[in-house]
């Protein structure tokens, strides 16, 4: 496992030089945030962004991510051009050295939230889901301004948006989402560019929209849309995690004896409620996830791929973009690699164990 850390530019007060002296930090998790969503990244400004998180000592592990522009989520005749200059971006990444690219197909919104700076019982404030107050907001009034929310919108435009949706049942969703991984899955393989879909955030529907990369069998079902290597998942525990009925490890298992997790996130969070969580610190004791258990999966499965600590709460009078502190999240990362050293040297005492049985039962 490399473990990696989201950097969001020269804009983000946590800079290269601080995470670089975060332990056993190797990447770097980026994009280019200035591209308007469909249109293709420029050769040159990719290599711009590589070149500064080298210069800091680190690599450019994981693009997180390119956008999936809307009409291609909505099936519409436009899509083709928008696939088109999403190929031109894999062939461009690739071109510079970077063979992750991190994805969603969320209708919309991206990762929501009802509250960003709820405290918590140590002072500390983190993101918060409560499914109550997400039903009595209103989207189309343009009152509400998170982020993971698309806010490029005019609120006409976002009306009009939800309006088009109307029409497309998870059945069609599937279907564009088919269209799209045939069309740009095979310019990964050609590129060798793993492509990793990040499952929904939180794992059901919001809004009346569907969702439907939100459990074991639709992953599944994903992964079988088109079999390759290149076309993989994202696992993310703080996303699945949040639907109690789900094992995370168990997922883990499953779909790394496959070789489907080409990513990982790894954070904690707490069930409060039905379809309600609160976001918490790594530690397996601060939440309802056990990251021990995680880890241990991926030991065994042998991921060798990179992973990040994902949200974390802010500490310390930490201000800045909520959830991407640097506090909490360095210390979630030295809290996993530890979870990773001492999986590592259990699997490898088994191993020990197993063939010194097996000598003496040879002599």
């Amino acid at each position: 496992m490399q473990m990696t850390f989201r950097w969001y530019g020269d804009n983000d007060p946590v800079t290269l030089q601080k995470i670089r002296q975060i332990p056993g930090m190797t990447g770097i998790v980026s994009a280019i945030y200035d591209i308007p969503v469909g249109d293709a990244w420029p050769y040159d400004k990719i290599i711009e962004l590589k070149k500064k998180v080298e210069e800091s000592g680190l690599s450019l592990s994981v693009i997180e991510s390119v956008p999936v522009h809307e009409d291609i989520k909505l099936g519409l005749p436009s899509r083709d051009r928008y696939i088109e200059n999403y190929k031109t971006t894999i062939r461009n990444l690739s071109r510079a050295g970077i063979k992750i690219v991190c994805y969603n197909f969320m209708p919309v919104f991206d990762w929501t939230r009802s509250s960003l700076d709820y405290e918590l019982e140590d002072g500390s404030t983190a993101l918060i889901y409560e499914e109550e107050k997400v039903k009595q907001m209103n989207p189309i009034n343009g009152d509400l301004k998170l982020p993971g929310w698309d806010t490029s919108y005019e609120p006409e435009q976002l009306k009009n948006l939800l309006n088009q949706y109307q029409n497309v049942s998870e059945e069609k969703l599937w279907a564009n989402l088919s269209y799209f991984i045939k069309e740009i899955i095979p310019v990964a393989e050609e590129e060798e560019v793993k492509m990793a879909i990040h499952p929904d955030d939180p794992p059901w529907s919001i809004f009346g929209l569907p969702r439907i990369i939100n459990s074991k069998e639709n992953l599944d079902r994903f992964v079988n849309l088109y079999e390759s290597p290149y076309n993989g998942l994202c696992l993310c525990s703080g996303s699945l995690g949040a639907n109690p009925d789900h094992d995370f490890p168990e997922f883990v298992r499953y779909f790394g004896s496959k070789g489907k997790i080409n990513f990982v996130h790894l954070r904690n969070i707490k069930w409060t409620g039905e379809k309600s969580f609160q976001e918490s610190a790594h530690l397996s004791t601060d939440g309802s996830l056990d990251m021990y258990e995680i880890v241990r999966a991926l030991r065994e499965v042998d991921f060798s791929g990179p992973a990040r600590p994902d949200h974390g709460r802010m500490i310390w009078g930490e201000t800045g973009k909520p959830g991407y502190g640097l506090y909490d999240r360095a210390l979630g990362a030295t809290y996993l690699n530890g979870l990773w050293e001492a999986a590592t040297k259990e699997k490898n005492r088994q191993g020990e164990t197993g063939k010194k049985y097996e000598d003496s039962f040879s002599n």
